[in-house]
Formats: structure tokens, sequence, C-alpha cells
């Protein structure tokens, strides 16, 4: 039925969000009821955009947190073959947050019985083109469009050429219309009282240096 809907109306049309989004809410609408009458309890927390889904846990050891992910996969994997829907585990990810300083290997969840992998726990986390680590430090981010912006900085001198050179003021418009806004894309996730903010600083002074060169 999924495939169905984005082969009539096209994945970029309107029509596919709202129809996939009708579609989805009755599984939703179940999955809530399933999740509250489980034998086990179950906290878990559901989040979907389109078809990208999130499933977050939350606890106090890996192992509990993995269990709650696993019962309430096996829900949505239920669900979704009853609806004919297929989902595409070369694309599943997991990932754990912790701000422990203690050795960090938190075991990987096995999905195999529900005809899945094995997902084991990744580094960096990119999620709607954000980057996270474990301990939401963001250098990752701020030092992945830091090197963005400045490889547009470095492409603005091809805008000049013999005959035509762009003035200060169209420089400077550029700069603040097209670099700043990469150099600082969602920067309230980092930039905040109390967070460890030298290197972020930092990889943004690179940037304005060479702007003002």
């Amino acid at each position: 039925m999924w495939m169905l809907i984005r082969d009539l109306v096209g994945q970029g049309f309107a029509l596919s969000l709202i129809l996939s989004a009708l579609y989805i809410a009755l599984i939703f609408h179940i999955l809530e009821k399933k999740t509250k009458n489980f034998p086990i309890p179950i906290l878990i927390f559901f989040m979907f955009f389109v078809d990208d889904g999130l499933l977050i846990s939350q606890g106090k050891s890996f192992e509990k947190s993995n269990a709650n992910l696993f019962y309430s996969h096996s829900i949505i994997f239920s669900l979704f073959k009853q609806f004919s829907l297929v989902i595409k585990y070369d694309k599943s990810e997991i990932f754990y947050f912790s701000r422990s300083t203690k050795n960090f290997n938190p075991s990987p969840l096995d999905l195999r019985p529900l005809e899945g992998a094995i997902l084991k726990q990744k580094n960096t986390w990119q999620y709607v083109e954000f980057f996270f680590n474990r301990k939401l430090l963001f250098y990752y981010h701020t030092h992945y469009y830091a090197n963005k912006a400045l490889s547009i900085i470095k492409s603005m001198k091809m805008l000049d050429n013999l005959t035509r050179k762009l003035s200060p003021m169209q420089k400077y418009l550029l700069y603040r219309i097209y670099v700043l806004p990469i150099a600082l894309y969602d920067f309230q996730l980092w930039y905040f009282k109390g967070a460890p903010l030298y290197y972020p600083l930092k990889e943004l002074k690179k940037i304005q240096r060479r702007a003002v060169l």
C-alpha cells in the first residue's frame, strides 16, 4: 500500500505526505494500545517523519533499554506485516546517549528473531542533518558545518572575473546570507549557558578570519 501511494503521486508531492500520514496514523493508534496492554511494561516513545521512524527508550541500564526496544519493535514488525509495509534493516541504526566516563561498550540489539539484523552502537549519529555523539558535545556537528562554510568562502573567489569584481559590500552580503547560516546551523543545540564552548568558538573564529582575509 505504501509503495502504491508513492508510485501513484510521487514521493515529493504534498499529497504523498498526507496519504502516508493518514495510513500510518492507524498503525500508531493500534501500536499505542498494544504497548499499554503488553504483559511486560514498555517505556518507549515513538516519532515518525513520513517513512522515517524513531524509537526512544530511556533507562538506567542498556539491557533494559534494549529489551524495551526489542519488544516494541516486535509489535511494530507484526503490525507492518499486517499492513503490507516493509522495514528496511539495512537503513536501521541504534545509538546510545550516556555521560558516563567509564568504559562505554553497550551490548548490540539483536533483531534476528524478527527477520532483522544485529544493530551495533555507532560513534556518531546523523539525524535530520544534525550530528550527535553520545555525550552531546556537538564537536563533530560544529566541525562539519564550519568546514562547509569555509569551502564556500574559498569558492567566493571564483565569483570575481577580469572585467568586473565583487565590491566589499557584495562580499559582505554574500558572507551574511550564505556563509553564516551554514556555520551557525542550529547553534541552539550547542550554544547555551554552561556548555563547553571553547572548541565551537575556535571553529567559528577560523571562518571569521578567513572571511576577513
